[in-house]
């Protein structure tokens, strides 16, 4: 990491410091992102490519087995389960993520974590010659697996080999390479690559890539510093990591950070993430990221993109051409992800996430309109203009900032728990969103971005009253600061008539 010194100005006795992170810290970065949420993106977009080809195939198997054509509802049923078996492997995945952490390291579980990519690309690519698709059901569960244990694990290793300073934009590692595995996989689904209707075997099979580079590279960095330090109790471990991330001469700070986040946990297991429900201190940033968690399913982006098709029609795109456009909304999301990791650390957290917010209610409104009132031939150009608004702003605030803050929320001892229980509740978010939100455009049409409306104000709310800032503090100084709030609050309670207190 290289440090720039600049020279007081005006007689000022202000000495500025411009941290840079450097090639080994940037490159670990990279290595634990490419088999870790870059997995996670590109398994979403990849699935939609192949859709009737797989359909096909699904049904000329049946004939095969049975002599006659599968049933619609059956077909329909198999499909629904190829696409949403990923979300019950996540979900397991994310359970375990943080078990495996303690257990084998960050570095060890994302090594490990291939095992289960590598399985699922050979299973999916062998589907077809098997004339089995039952295997790619199986194959999808285990890229489940292999993105819940990803996005568990991933995020805690970036945080932990972060300098306090850079932390918030090298964890923006996190959704760049979400985006950026999005924006691959629609990429790799169109017709002149990979998404002809032959050739769906290679390119499910495709996931194995990511999984091999991450083989190949990841074990030429580091352990995390601090789980070396506090978890394994391993000092010297700890300072070689330290120089291999940070340089020479430019570690002893973190150290020091370290130190006291070790004395701070001495003596304290890592904790279970039951254990979590009961400790009262963890309280506030326990239900912080259980909110943050189900907000960042719930605010209306996977409605977006279900009307992104028919708003590019509706504004006189051809047909063959949508694909194209639905490629620029990908890469809209990774250049504001990109955009977010360059202003995470100036602008801080809160308003980014709280502007995000409040942005994607505005856009709400204005698609809501612009849906009911489809009257004039510019109107869907509006549309398209509130789509490519409502992802900008996503992908600016919750997309990028939610994760961060699970890691920034919690000490040593519990922020492996705390993953867990944030992954598990994603992930849950996901399968309901997935199972309901088709009854709720049913139901309301384009009047459901009016709940995504009010789900986005309550969040923004919540985090503009509950949430610190935590730019540039230590893990011990953003607990302090939630347990100072409960202090205010118990204080103004203890002092105030009873019978107008309210207890948070």
């Amino acid at each position: 990491m290289l440090t720039l010194t600049i020279k007081p100005v005006l007689n000022c006795d202000v000495v500025c410091y411009l941290q840079v992170p450097g090639k080994t810290l940037l490159m670990a970065v990279w290595a634990a992102c490419i088999g870790g949420t870059f997995q996670y993106g590109y398994n979403v977009s990849i699935i939609n490519a192949p859709t009737k080809a797989v359909q096909t195939f699904i049904n000329e198997t049946w004939s095969e087995r049975y002599g006659d054509e599968i049933p619609e509802q059956l077909l329909t049923f198999l499909w629904s389960s190829i696409v949403s078996i990923f979300t019950i492997g996540g979900l397991i995945g994310a359970s375990v993520g943080g078990t495996l952490a303690i257990r084998f390291g960050r570095k060890g579980t994302l090594l490990f974590n291939n095992s289960f990519a590598l399985l699922a690309a050979l299973l999916m690519g062998m589907s077809y010659y098997a004339s089995a698709f039952e295997l790619l059901i199986l194959g999808r569960f285990l890229s489940g697996v292999n993105a819940g244990v990803g996005i568990c694990v991933q995020p805690l290793y970036l945080g932990e080999i972060a300098p306090r300073a850079l932390r918030g934009a090298m964890a923006m590692g996190t959704s760049i390479f979400i985006t950026g595995g999005i924006l691959t996989g629609q990429v790799m689904g169109l017709t002149e690559l990979l998404g002809k209707e032959g050739y769906w075997p290679l390119l499910l099979s495709t996931t194995c890539i990511p999984a091999l580079l991450q083989l190949l590279i990841l074990p030429w960095f580091p352990e995390s510093p601090r789980y070396l330090l506090i978890d394994r109790g391993d000092d010297s471990a700890c300072n070689l990591a330290l120089k291999q991330l940070h340089g020479g001469e430019n570690y002893h700070g973190e150290r020091e950070d370290m130190e006291r986040e070790r004395a701070s946990a001495t003596g304290v297991k890592p904790l279970k993430p039951w254990e979590l429900f009961t400790d009262k201190t963890l309280r506030w940033p326990l239900f912080t990221i259980i909110t943050i968690s189900i907000a960042q399913q719930l605010n209306g982006i996977n409605a977006i993109y279900f009307y992104a098709e028919y708003v590019f029609a509706e504004a006189g795109i051809p047909f063959e051409k949508i694909p194209y456009a639905t490629v620029g909304t990908g890469a809209c999301e990774c250049l504001t992800a990109l955009t977010c990791g360059l202003l995470i650390d100036s602008l801080g957290r809160r308003v980014l996430i709280i502007g995000g917010y409040l942005l994607m209610s505005l856009w709400c409104i204005c698609f809501t309109i612009t849906l009911t009132f489809q009257v004039n031939s510019w109107m869907p150009y509006l549309s398209m203009a509130c789509v490519f608004a409502f992802i900008l702003s996503f992908g600016l605030g919750p997309g990028g900032v939610t994760n961060i803050l699970i890691t920034e929320l919690f000490t040593q001892t519990a922020r492996p728990a705390a993953y867990m229980i944030g992954g598990s509740v994603n992930w849950l978010s996901f399968f309901f969103i997935g199972m309901v939100f088709p009854f709720i455009v049913n139901g309301l049409q384009q009047y459901c971005f009016l709940v995504f409306l009010v789900v986005c104000c309550l969040v923004a709310t919540f985090i503009f009253f509950v949430v610190p800032e935590t730019k540039n503090k230590t893990f011990l100084e953003i607990q302090s600061e939630f347990l100072r709030r409960k202090t205010t609050n118990l204080t103004a309670t203890k002092g105030s008539d009873p019978l107008l207190s309210t207890s948070l």
